[in-house]
């Protein structure tokens, strides 16, 4: 871009091949149809002017598409539905949006003649000989140029070296050339991710003027309760390629990656799902397209105060708290609606369903059991745990400048320890004594109860609740912590069982946990044992033991089992798209590693644990949450005969000099080989490999 309205295109097409090819180059532009949907919209047009493609619309005003290339056929049609292919309507003299392609392949001359529409293409048809490319450039101006292509080349080596530089001075901290190219790559993928969603539910449901009206079922299907919603906005998607459509707890962590390379943008995408065109009026953030009404981790919280932290120390200190203040309230009703919608016997005990981990649980956690059992959940309860301490830090950082926040930072505190009391007890929570481990729990309507002792990645999850301030900081808001002070007093069974608040470090810190240090190292025993966890290249999201022994419970009459499954997913629980019984993930893997660093800056490097379990080496927590960001990014780096793991078996990405240092960024990875599974555009949240850099 030479400036806001003035885009340089270069196509380049390469011939890989020994031998000569033909190949048709189809440059298009075409307005989006908004006049068959809304009348009142004057319709756009596209025109042809002595070989420029003149666009005009009320809105952008005129446009200028010049062509690099002589004797280029253009071809102009409608941005139209074809209903005669579709619907076997009348056929179309005017053109339709396929009406290109039926011209080249076909020989269809309907639109030959046709000088102006809404949709166009250029047609060039070159012979590229073997081993050999060529180049068309276009520019699209809102300014008349009579040499568009006189500096084309002098911007594009400018805009190159710009992009250059800013990274330049990203990556000072990385000192290979392989680690840059794979950061970078990460960000770009983030910024290619970015798409524009539209989504008005209400209009959905009613139907678009002048069209069949929709099935009444829509009104009682899914979203249909989200009426609201009124999506029109840029969004970072978790896969352009294959889920063109915003996640919320993806996109917590997509805004996370942001705010290194665009903070503005990070803090906006967590604004824009906590604002009123988003936000149900209940206070749940919607989950995704599919069905709003899932329920995702809520990491929005969490991921706010990440970005606020690394904008504050890229502005020297200065932290926006005008965005903290603006998104909390909304956080507030988030948090209400879990207190009140997922604690089902109100015992601080929560559920939520599959909490985005899909086929994680033995069974579909997210429907009813058929017993009328009711589900208490390690994950869910420690996801809310986690999510009063973020809130909670918040509010403490806005009681700096404002004390009317004091309260709410008590009232989050409080809530913290009634939770992690809750999960913690050994006979009524979550934690088993025998094990050392969480475990979802099944209440029985007969009053028992039994422990799911599955260890997969929903028991790893209390590691992320946890916090670390700083009491030279705290000084500066004496009410909070007098009155922390008191309610420790008056509650010493929380006070001793879950929180180190009394037992300042070395360092003035204060740490509030649902885990104390045995618990702490109990947990981390499955977490870096090598027959469980611990994978060469991250934490897995189920024990390997389940490989020979798979997890088998009978619930009433039903013989369920789980195992093992390190890559792509054998079971069809959410459509089977994605697998949560072994493999790799980068979120869940990212919030491990900066729990560790966390618990690191209140215990120091005196805290040490076995690494791995079992290996008689022991390391602080700091070095094992290096360690463990090294072996994720192990998965990108060429190293058994040069080949990165993410592109095991795929010969082209690794074989070929032209490909070899490009990388794709998939939604999960082989447990055992690290090879790339699932959605192979999915920068989204493996996009979090660029933060890692930052923690090894």
């Amino acid at each position: 871009k030479a400036d806001d309205g003035d885009i340089l295109i270069n196509i380049t097409a390469f011939n890989r091949y020994t031998e000569s090819a033909t190949l048709y180059f189809l440059p298009t532009i075409w307005f989006r149809n908004r006049w068959t949907f809304h009348p009142e919209i004057p319709k756009p047009t596209l025109s042809l002017n002595n070989g420029v493609l003149n666009l005009n619309q009320v809105d952008l005003g005129n446009y200028y598409l010049h062509l690099d290339y002589n004797g280029a056929d253009w071809l102009l049609t409608e941005n139209e539905t074809n209903f005669h292919r579709l619907y076997n309507g009348d056929k179309s003299h005017n053109g339709t949006k396929c009406s290109i392609n039926d011209a080249i392949v076909n020989g269809d001359e309907t639109i030959k003649n046709k000088m102006s529409g809404t949709k166009a293409a250029a047609v060039i048809q070159k012979e590229i000989d073997g081993n050999s490319s060529i180049s068309i450039r276009l520019r699209l101006t809102n300014k008349q140029n009579s040499t568009p292509f006189k500096d084309f080349d002098a911007i594009f080596v400018e805009k190159i070296n710009e992009a250059n530089n800013f990274y330049a001075k990203l990556q000072t901290n990385l000192k290979t050339e392989e680690h840059k190219n794979i950061q970078r790559q990460a960000y770009s993928g983030m910024l290619w991710s970015k798409q524009y969603f539209r989504y008005d539910v209400h209009l959905w449901l009613t139907g678009d003027v002048n069209q069949p009206p929709p099935p009444k079922e829509r009104w009682h299907g899914r979203n249909s309760d989200w009426q609201h919603v009124k999506a029109s906005d840029i969004i970072s998607m978790p896969d352009t390629w294959e889920y063109p459509w915003f996640a919320a707890w993806d996109l917590a962590f997509h805004s996370i990656v942001f705010a290194r390379i665009d903070p503005d943008f990070a803090k906006h995408q967590i604004e824009l799902l906590l604002s009123d065109r988003y936000q149900h009026p209940n206070g749940q953030v919607p989950a995704y397209e599919w069905n709003f009404s899932d329920v995702n981790p809520p990491v929005l919280a969490m991921a706010a105060w990440k970005i606020y932290d690394i904008d504050r120390v890229a502005q020297n200190n200065k932290g926006d708290l005008d965005f903290l203040e603006l998104i909390y309230q909304s956080l507030s009703a988030n948090y209400e609606w879990w207190v009140n919608q997922k604690d089902s016997d109100g015992n601080d005990i929560f559920g939520g369903g599959f909490l985005g981990l899909d086929n994680i649980g033995v069974f579909n956690r997210s429907e009813a059991l058929p017993d009328g059992s009711n589900l208490e959940q390690a994950d869910a309860t420690a996801w809310v745990a986690m999510f009063s301490l973020n809130m909670m830090r918040i509010a403490v950082e806005l009681s700096m400048s404002k004390p009317n926040y004091i309260d709410s930072a008590v009232r989050f505190f409080e809530q913290f320890l009634q939770i992690a009391n809750a999960a913690s007890k050994i006979n009524g929570g979550l934690w088993n004594e025998e094990d050392g481990f969480f475990y979802d729990v099944l209440r029985c309507e007969n009053g028992t109860s039994q422990a799911l002792k599955i260890r997969t990645l929903v028991g790893l999850v209390p590691l992320f609740a946890v916090e670390v301030l700083d009491d030279n900081e705290l000084d500066k808001i004496p009410e909070f912590k007098t009155r922390i002070s008191d309610f420790l007093a008056k509650n010493p069974d929380l006070a001793s069982l879950i929180s180190y608040w009394h037992n300042v470090s070395d360092n003035d810190k204060r740490l509030l946990s649902m885990l104390r240090g045995h618990r702490t190292k109990s947990i981390l025993k499955y977490a870096l044992d090598t027959t469980e966890f611990l994978s060469d290249y991250g934490i897995r999201s189920v024990s390997k033991k389940y490989e020979e022994n798979p997890y088998q419970i009978s619930i009433d009459g039903m013989n369920l089992s789980l195992k093992y499954c390190p890559a792509e997913s054998d079971s069809g629980m959410f459509g089977g798209n994605s697998n949560w019984r072994g493999p790799i993930w980068f979120p869940m893997n990212y919030l491990i590693i900066k729990s560790l660093i966390r618990f690191h800056n209140y215990y120091g490097d005196d805290f040490k644990v076995e690494y791995p379990t079992g290996s008689n080496n022991f390391l602080s927590l700091k070095e094992i949450a290096s360690s463990l960001a090294t072996r994720l990014i192990g998965i990108f780096e060429k190293k058994n005969n040069n080949v990165p793991a993410v592109h095991l078996n795929q010969a082209a990405f690794y074989d070929s000099e032209h490909f070899k240092d490009y990388y794709l960024y998939y939604e999960y990875f082989h447990a055992d080989s690290g090879r790339g599974c699932g959605a192979n555009h999915q920068t989204g949240w493996t996009g979090l490999i660029a933060e890692l850099f930052y923690m090894i």
